[in-house]
């Protein structure tokens, strides 16, 4: 399979990270979430936690400056702690996407955004379907449970927009929407599979 790198943005509650686990699996592809943080806490010699800490959370002074210069400036002007996290983890998906793989959150879509190898998706579902999945899986009363999606949801749009031109969540944005609730886990993992094979194909004039 030719290279592609597949982007995967995601509501909070849509077992979003199963999904691209078994896409990366059945595409015989790496998968990266989380494993970001471990393989830039061990570039950096930060100490993981300060990576979860800053997990998907903005820094204006680091988001601002990339937003205006690109990446050309990190290796020279990351003067916080916040603002080398930030550097460290950038550098580690870029390199990921050195080779076929998927990606969950960080921003994944915009850091390719003018690589032609990517192809980005959004994970959604209903907001029932979220409710009730937080609930089962983080053992959480419905208050708690609704109160995290918004949260997290809050908190990611705010990461992705604050520096993107595109709007987390707005399909206008990606290449493909699939509201999982409505298809299912399997179905998904199935529709992703096949139009990264088709994407590979076209891009590649087979």
């Amino acid at each position: 399979m030719k290279k592609i790198i597949i982007t995967l943005g995601r509501q909070f509650g849509c077992g979003a990270r199963d999904i691209g686990k078994r896409v990366a699996e059945n595409l015989g592809i790496d998968y990266f979430d989380k494993e970001i943080m471990k393989i830039a806490a061990k570039e950096s010699g930060i100490d993981e936690k300060l990576f979860a800490y800053y997990d998907e959370r903005p820094s204006r002074s680091f988001l601002y400056n990339v937003s205006l210069e690109g990446y050309s400036f990190m290796n020279n002007t990351a003067s916080t702690i916040e603002d080398r996290v930030f550097q460290y983890q950038f550098e580690a998906i870029k390199k990921a996407g050195e080779k076929s793989c998927v990606i969950v959150g960080r921003c994944a879509d915009y850091i390719f955004d003018s690589d032609e190898s990517a192809f980005r998706v959004f994970i959604r579902a209903d907001d029932d379907y979220r409710l009730k999945r937080v609930m089962n899986k983080y053992s959480m009363d419905e208050k708690s449970a609704s109160k995290e999606i918004r949260n997290v949801d809050k908190k990611r749009a705010k990461f992705h927009d604050f520096y993107s031109d595109s709007k987390w969540g707005d399909a206008s944005s990606y290449d493909l929407c699939i509201n999982v609730s409505k298809l299912g886990a399997d179905n998904a993992v199935d529709i992703i599979c096949e139009c990264a094979k088709r994407f590979v194909g076209e891009e590649n004039g087979e």
